[in-house]
């Protein structure tokens, strides 16, 4: 079986719409919207889209193509897939809003209990985490939601600070990678009065902005000096989110079982967190 064309795949994706679900009634012929439907919902012509779906329309653009991902309800996935079909690569960075984790999310974070891990936005705004995280870490759940952001909490709350190893590599590294995913992201627009916010009150940010530093966040070492049980150190890895690019999962593996053992009695007991 060959791949189908993109022509192909658009027919397949708009003849699976309920077109009453959309307000669109009257008597068809067939299931699914009409291509001058399609062609009104993306604003571009009904001639030019049936040709692309008979395959002889040309090369489409970019943005024509996201306009009929959307006219279409496309998938992220799907999206995705038209750009490969129509132009041979996927489509460009798309920044949206920060709306939380689904609840399946949320449950593989709460099954690590020995592994302090959460969810943070491009933006490194916290959108979850777990006990281990909360005991071990900081407890975000006692934060207001606007203060749950690494960055804020790196540059200007001094208990952060003084958790860490070394807090100047750790902020250093954390803004390269700040810098890295908003321009990957599409973000940067997006964040800039973020950005504006901590240059004005934090002159070690600005410092390290200003170094025009860019890295990534797929693994490394970290230590933590906690309140109860001293300094700690964990190997993380970052780990991507299929379907949310804008989201990656944090993931704090105790560098031996000794240490393991001790999170989880934490967790049990509550014992106070770092920050």
């Amino acid at each position: 079986m060959t791949e189908a064309t993109l022509g192909e795949f658009l027919k397949d994706r708009r003849t699976r719409i309920d077109a009453t679900a959309l307000g669109l009634g009257g008597r068809r012929r067939t299931k699914g919207l009409r291509r001058e439907e399609v062609a009104d919902r993306a604003g571009i012509s009904t001639t030019w889209y049936t040709w692309l779906e008979q395959g002889r329309g040309g090369a489409p653009s970019s943005h024509a193509l996201d306009r009929i991902a959307k006219a279409l309800m496309l998938t992220e996935a799907e999206r995705e897939h038209v750009f490969l079909l129509g132009l041979g690569r996927p489509p460009g960075a798309r920044y949206a809003p920060e709306d939380g984790v689904s609840p399946r999310l949320q449950r593989v974070l709460d099954g690590m209990a020995y592994a302090p891990a959460f969810i943070r936005s491009v933006t490194w705004t916290i959108l979850a985490w777990n006990r281990a995280s909360s005991v071990l870490m900081t407890d975000y759940g006692a934060m207001p939601p606007e203060q749950r952001n690494l960055l804020r909490q790196m540059f200007l709350n001094p208990h952060a600070r003084q958790a860490q190893g070394d807090w100047a590599d750790v902020a250093g590294h954390m803004v390269a990678v700040f810098r890295a995913e908003i321009a990957r992201s599409g973000a940067t627009e997006a964040v800039q009065a973020f950005v504006d916010e901590m240059l004005a009150r934090s002159p070690e940010f600005a410092a390290f902005w200003h170094d025009q530093q860019v890295g990534g966040s797929e693994e490394g070492l970290k230590s933590v000096r906690h309140l109860v049980h001293g300094l700690l150190e964990f190997e993380y890895s970052s780990f991507s989110i299929a379907g949310r690019p804008d989201l990656a999962m944090m993931v704090y593996l105790p560098r031996d079982d000794a240490l393991a053992r001790r999170i989880i009695d934490a967790a049990k007991l509550g014992d106070k967190p770092v920050a």
